[in-house]
């Protein structure tokens, strides 16, 4: 299973929870958000990676010219689209970063939402459904319905967010066969301050159900 520890802001937390097992580390690109990370502070990120591993810039509603130019500077392996970002506008990213996957974030408020989710399959390599939040985008704790899931099975992989934590992330995997994970509070001491104690204990956590 993908686990995916999203809001990354320093080197040595990357480091380290690189080297506690997790897939890939997201950095938010979004200058309004509290995690917020420029180009060259990711890249003193990915240069610093102990072992080869996904690193994925979070970006909304940005030009797509802005988004290849970040990166390009940050190293990224990754595109994550977690604004209201279209198909076409997919399309014509996965066009312009051939070589790089392309994640959709979608907020699920409804059974609806999952209806639109299926729409984005043809055009990106992986979906993303977060919590539903009226100002937020993600990173807000908020933990989605699970039931709203227990039947979607898109053609492409997909990862859950929404409040997960060391905690609840049996009950939710025990309920759900999602491709992958993605925390970032709850594994937070502060906005981009992670937590070692709550990620080795969530690896921990993972390790009894033998997720790899």
């Amino acid at each position: 299973m993908r686990v995916k520890i999203c809001g990354i802001t320093k080197p040595e937390q990357g480091q380290a929870i690189a080297q506690l097992g997790a897939t890939a580390l997201g950095f938010i690109c979004v200058q309004a958000s509290p995690r917020y990370v420029t180009p060259s502070q990711i890249r003193a990120v990915v240069e610093s990676l102990p072992l080869p591993i996904d690193c994925i810039g979070v970006f909304a509603n940005a030009d797509w010219e802005e988004i290849c130019q970040i990166a390009a500077d940050a190293g990224l392996t990754s595109v994550q689209l977690h604004g209201d970002e279209s198909p076409e506008f997919c399309e014509k990213l996965r066009y312009a970063l051939p070589e790089m996957e392309i994640l959709k974030a979608l907020r699920v408020k409804t059974p609806e939402c999952l209806e639109r989710a299926v729409t984005y399959t043809p055009c990106v390599d992986t979906l993303l459904l977060d919590a539903y939040h009226p100002q937020l985008l993600g990173g807000t704790g908020k933990t989605l319905d699970w039931a709203i899931l227990r039947e979607f099975c898109p053609s492409i992989p997909w990862l859950l967010a929404g409040g997960l934590t060391p905690d609840n992330i049996l009950d939710a995997l025990r309920e759900l066969q999602p491709s992958g994970i993605d925390l970032s509070s709850g594994v937070e001491r502060s906005p981009g301050d992670k937590d070692l104690a709550q990620v080795a204990l969530l690896f921990e956590r993972l390790g009894s159900l033998d997720y790899r």
